[in-house]
């Protein structure tokens, strides 16, 4: 491990800390230095640099500050300095103008152009999340092929980490309802490839507030989606029957969702007042509740047909929604590979 001493001396206003100058060059006759201050505050210390510059008087040759030619940075823009010289030094290292992507790595700052493929595609992908990086090559003329696969990696890639999200919410026992709606609103495709976006609307009366409405893709018209918590029983045993049936949470829900359908196709089956892009015809609602972690096989058919049986609801356990998520990027990857082998290069 390499480092430096600093000794951080007070100065003699008693105000500001100070440590040695940093010389960044030196002439016969003038020099400049960065001289960092620590500022302390109540409960924590800023660091500013003081850039002076300096010239050697006539004899006896005493360093006399230039004012006009120093300058003070505050901690942002210090901070600020730090950060954007690595970059430039980077493309320093380079040997022609041009346009450069450079991209943090674990030991410095890189050119993906000199990567490994596969590490440079990650380190684009996480490069193009950045809104300078992706402003700036949105005005350059990739060609429709990059253009189209960069694309797709990059949403690839945001789904894959969405669905890392959703697994650590329940893995972890997170059972607070509004984490779930949070994730559900931001990535509706994860309930399948007809529901790609959702609507910002939640009130189909005055009274009434759904979880979540999302467009059909094909059709345009709106279903509903009402979320429980996971950690809710979803089917119980009759042992003198031998069969499974819906637990009390469950019924409770579908009569919710009853109403809820009833409701909203009275009150949008011309358009919602205030929102009349908004209609309900034949709407349709999701129930998400529950798991089926080590479910046996007769167990996960009950629900099935259970649910066969019920007229415009359907009832899933946030395990059904990661299998649906999960597959869906499973095709979208075995996709985006078969194009890749037969694209010539």
């Amino acid at each position: 491990m390499e480092g430096n001493a600093i000794e951080r001396k007070a100065a003699a206003s008693g105000h500001v800390d100070y440590a040695s100058p940093i010389v960044l060059s030196e002439t016969s006759k003038t020099r400049v230095s960065a001289i960092p201050f620590f500022i302390q505050h109540s409960d924590h210390s800023e660091l500013s640099l003081k850039i002076q510059t300096m010239r050697k008087t006539d004899p006896p040759f005493n360093w006399v500050e230039i004012e006009d030619k120093s300058i003070t940075l505050s901690e942002e823009a210090t901070r600020k300095l730090a950060a954007e010289l690595p970059k430039y030094y980077a493309v320093a290292g380079e040997d022609s103008a041009g346009d450069y992507v450079v991209v943090r790595m674990s030991d410095g700052y890189t050119d993906v152009a000199n990567l490994d493929p596969d590490v440079a595609v990650s380190a684009l992908i996480t490069a193009l999340g950045q809104e300078d990086i992706a402003a700036h090559l949105s005005g350059i003329e990739l060609g429709e092929g990059l253009t189209k696969a960069l694309r797709y990696s990059v949403r690839l890639s945001e789904m894959k980490t969405a669905m890392t999200e959703l697994r650590g919410l329940l893995d972890g026992g997170t059972n607070d309802e509004r984490f779930y709606q949070a994730w559900c609103e931001e990535h509706p495709w994860a309930f399948g490839n007809n529901f790609v976006v959702n609507d910002d609307i939640r009130d189909i009366t005055i009274q009434d507030q759904v979880d979540i409405l999302v467009p059909r893709l094909l059709a345009g018209f709106r279903d509903i989606i009402e979320l429980k918590r996971p950690d809710v029983e979803v089917l119980r045993y009759d042992e003198s029957h031998r069969d499974y049936y819906f637990s009390s949470d469950v019924s409770k829900a579908i009569g919710q969702c009853h109403r809820y359908l009833d409701v909203f196709t009275e009150a949008a089956k011309n358009g919602l007042i205030g929102n009349e892009h908004i209609v309900a015809y034949h709407p349709e609602a999701t129930i998400v509740m529950g798991r089926m972690v080590e479910w046996p096989e007769e167990k996960c058919k009950a629900l099935h047909g259970l649910n066969a049986r019920l007229s415009g609801i359907r009832i899933i356990t946030y395990d059904h929604l990661l299998a649906q998520g999960e597959s869906l990027i499973d095709y979208l990857s075995n996709v985006e590979n078969q194009e890749e082998a037969e694209t010539p290069f």
